[in-house]
């Protein structure tokens, strides 16, 4: 059985990473964040 890619793109603070994290939740997932303000944060 092949998973499912799920993208969800959109501009900022419009609630991409909440919308992803419910989403991951209920359809047991994983999320992986390409927000290059997350990325370079701490660099």
């Amino acid at each position: 059985m092949k998973k499912r890619l799920l993208i969800i793109v959109g501009p900022t603070a419009v609630g991409k990473t909440d919308i992803g994290i419910i989403l991951a939740n209920k359809l047991n997932g994983e999320i992986i964040s390409a927000d290059s303000m997350q990325i370079y944060k701490n660099m």
